[in-house]
């Protein structure tokens, strides 16, 4: 794919930096360019991929990057993704990642649980929204790394609250059903009960049917889709890798990825490396999350649960 600078690639004239594009084929140059053409922001150089992280390491100010992955770059691709990390970090780059779902595992293993925007084979809607933010956080000093500086501020707010909720819920949970707690003294656990991924199996398939005969959209749940997923997985001893969570929690990958990243800042998840592959993580259940979903089966008991 040819490289080449706009004519408006001169960063210091204007109040609101262009867009820097980095992709990694022809056709995802084109969607990237008509992604921030359709918004009115100027493009301030196509690049490909190997051309980026030159181009990151001599920019003078502030600036977004949107990056448009369609295929492995391999270590390139790690390279820059590393790089990106570490300018999102220090507030010189507000950065938007797009990348298909063969992608995702080697993207989220490096800027997973980060400020970057990761957004999974995006429409329109999408696209729009991302880079709504990152010129957002670039005109706001400080906001880069600010969760309320948001495009879904409102939501994440609410989706924080939401899992600051179930967190507190687990928290009792796991401290067995009932356990009193008393200043200066720690509450006596409760034996965890025994539970069979038979059981956590059926309430997913039961939970997967509705789909057959009402809008997934009335029941999307992914943050109880993950922790069943995840639960079932630990009962077989299998590890989950980023984008097989998300497939599990039923909503569109994007959506899944800031439910997991608000998950696992929570402490409910638990983000682990994958010790044979540098590009690849894996979830699990943090453990008070898994003791307090097996009490949470244990009560319930024969009756479904949906």
């Amino acid at each position: 794919m040819d490289a080449y600078l706009s004519p408006s690639n001169d960063l210091s004239y204007s109040d609101q930096p262009p867009i820097i594009l980095a992709a990694t084929s022809d056709a995802a140059m084109r969607r990237a360019e008509r992604a921030v053409e359709a918004w009115g922001t100027r493009i301030g150089a196509r690049l490909t991929i190997e051309e980026a992280s030159e181009r990151l390491g001599r920019q003078g100010r502030a600036s977004a990057l949107w990056l448009e992955i369609d295929r492995d770059a391999g270590v390139q691709l790690d390279q820059l993704l590393d790089q990106v990390l570490a300018e999102v970090r220090d507030e010189r780059c507000a950065a938007v990642v797009s990348t298909t779902k063969d992608v995702l595992d080697a993207v989220a293993a490096r800027v997973g649980d980060s400020g970057v925007e990761i957004i999974v084979e995006p429409d329109d809607v999408q696209r729009a929204a991302a880079l709504a933010t990152a010129t957002w956080l670039l005109r706001t000093p400080g906001a880069l790394n600010d969760i309320a500086a948001d495009k879904n501020a409102e939501r994440l707010r609410q989706l924080s609250e939401e899992v600051s909720r179930i967190a507190s819920t687990l928290a009792r949970l796991s401290s067995g059903p009932g356990a009193p707690t008393q200043a200066g003294r720690a509450p006596v656990e409760a034996e965890v009960p025994p539970l069979s991924g038979d059981t956590v199996r059926k309430v997913i398939r039961a939970r997967r049917l509705r789909a057959s005969y009402f809008s997934e959209e009335l029941f999307a749940d992914p943050a109880w889709d993950m922790m069943l997923d995840l639960l079932q997985a630990e009962i077989a001893q299998l590890r989950v890798p980023v984008s097989s969570l998300c497939i599990a929690a039923a909503v569109p990958a994007t959506t899944a990825l800031r439910w997991l990243k608000t998950l696992v800042g929570q402490g409910l998840f638990l983000r682990r490396a994958d010790p044979h592959d540098g590009r690849r993580v894996f979830v699990e259940l943090a453990p008070q999350t898994s003791q307090a979903l097996r009490r949470y089966f244990g009560e319930v008991g024969p009756v479904a649960v949906i």
